[in-house]
């Protein structure tokens, strides 16, 4: 799940397999001097030594994973400069680049593998974003904004605004200090107000979580702390985008069976009971967590370990999920099926405990933040609490909406400059 940016310098020496083949007239004198022009031949400017079907093997290369390699240097479309790799996944990799067409403005490109099963999920993702703009071209909704989207030598590629580290890797690279509680406060507001208006345009996101909520700029502070003998960082802005539809899903369309990185999976998800708008409510809530702790709610692999995670904090399944499941192995005689006796029992009772006993501070604004958490974490997905009614919530109406670090009302925080 927690996927990092890989080197990718050893894909740039000459592969065998691509060798400029021997055309049949040629002498062999004629064919080392082509070979020798080849192996000088730089990465930086798309060309080729034939003009015949075998071009692209000469010009667009890629690994055996399927991605394209390139490198700073590299111009795509006559338009992408590319800088510097930004981050890489399953589904290939993100690369900061130029757009000489904005006016040397710095994007990000998203670049998919040539693997047709990532090429597909990249045409929905396309489409989803289309919708986004097309509903919010002003982009008053803080979502990711994509400006365009081309077809290089069977990758597909989406360039989108330039954002700066993900909420995940900002922690991590803080030795996982959690956020202040106005930092909290102000991330949480416009993370609802984002997954709303994808509600209210019937779409569900299926994939929140910390890494897929992206600093607009994350720059910060350093402080000393004396009693942990380290320097400690705080982000200047809390103003946030979410990013990554790969897996974002109409109200209409199909809705596979399992969505959500584990952590922030809802339950009735986990007992295949259908899912809607309500399973991102859910991961939101373990995401306000995350912020406020530092780590992660649930740390698990293993669905039946998962609900008694679940059970220790928040208390019993609704005996009708349990009914309408059909997941019954999990359970026997109407309860959760688990051993407390066992090694997995004594990890589950020694690192979970029941919500409330988390909060690090009995001031108000921390019983209201638990109050707002413990209301998307409810089981049932009907009684949920739904975005529109979360924006209203105590939490966001107390303590001052200026206290998010670097902004003196949110309005500020939200515009500021890349």
């Amino acid at each position: 799940m927690r996927e990092s940016p890989h080197d990718h310098q050893t894909h740039l020496q000459p592969q065998l397999h691509q060798l400029p083949p021997t055309p049949p007239s040629s002498s062999l004198l004629v064919y080392l001097c082509r070979l020798t022009l080849w192996l000088r031949l730089p990465l930086k400017s798309p060309c080729s030594l034939w003009s015949d079907s075998r071009t692209r093997a000469l010009s667009v290369r890629d690994d055996e994973e399927g991605h394209l390699i390139c490198r700073s240097g590299d111009v795509l479309q006559e338009r992408y400069e590319i800088v510097s790799t930004l981050g890489e996944g399953t589904f290939g990799r993100v690369m900061q680049c130029i757009d000489h067409r904005r006016g040397g403005a710095h994007v990000a490109l998203k670049i998919i593998k040539n693997v047709e099963k990532y090429k597909e999920a990249a045409r929905l993702e396309i489409n989803v974003l289309e919708k986004i703009n097309e509903k919010d071209p002003d982009n008053k909704f803080l979502c990711v904004q994509m400006y365009d989207w081309f077809d290089y030598h069977g990758h597909m590629c989406i360039s989108f605004e330039l954002l700066a580290l993900s909420t995940f890797d900002f922690l991590k690279e803080n030795n996982y200090l959690p956020y202040s509680i106005g930092q909290v406060r102000h991330m949480a507001y416009q993370i609802c107000l984002a997954v709303k208006f994808l509600h209210d345009n019937k779409l569900t996101h299926t994939d929140l979580k910390p890494e897929n909520i992206l600093f607009v700029n994350s720059d910060f502070t350093m402080s000393y702390n004396v009693e942990k003998k380290r320097e400690e960082r705080t982000v200047k802005s809390t103003a946030v985008r979410v990013v990554d539809f790969g897996s974002a899903t109409f109200d209409h369309e199909h809705h596979s069976t399992i969505v959500s990185t584990r952590h922030y999976r809802a339950p009735e998800v986990i007992l295949e009971l259908g899912w809607s708008h309500p399973c991102d409510v859910w991961s939101i809530g373990c995401i306000l967590f995350e912020y406020y702790l530092g780590f992660t709610l649930f740390q698990t692999h293993d669905n039946r370990e998962h609900l008694a995670m679940m059970e220790r904090i928040l208390g019993p399944v609704p005996s009708r999920m349990i009914r309408k499941t059909r997941k019954q192995k999990y359970f026997y005689r109407g309860r959760l099926d688990w051993d407390e006796s066992s090694s997995a029992g004594k990890y589950v009772r020694e690192n979970c405990k029941p919500l409330r006993r988390y909060l690090l501070s009995e001031a108000e604004e921390h019983h209201q933040l638990f109050d707002l958490i413990e209301s998307m974490l409810e089981y049932e997905p009907s009684k949920r609490l739904a975005l529109a009614d979360s924006l209203k919530h105590p939490f966001f109406e107390n303590g001052g909406i200026g206290e998010a670090a670097g902004s003196k009302n949110w309005e500020g925080n939200r515009d500021i400059s890349r």
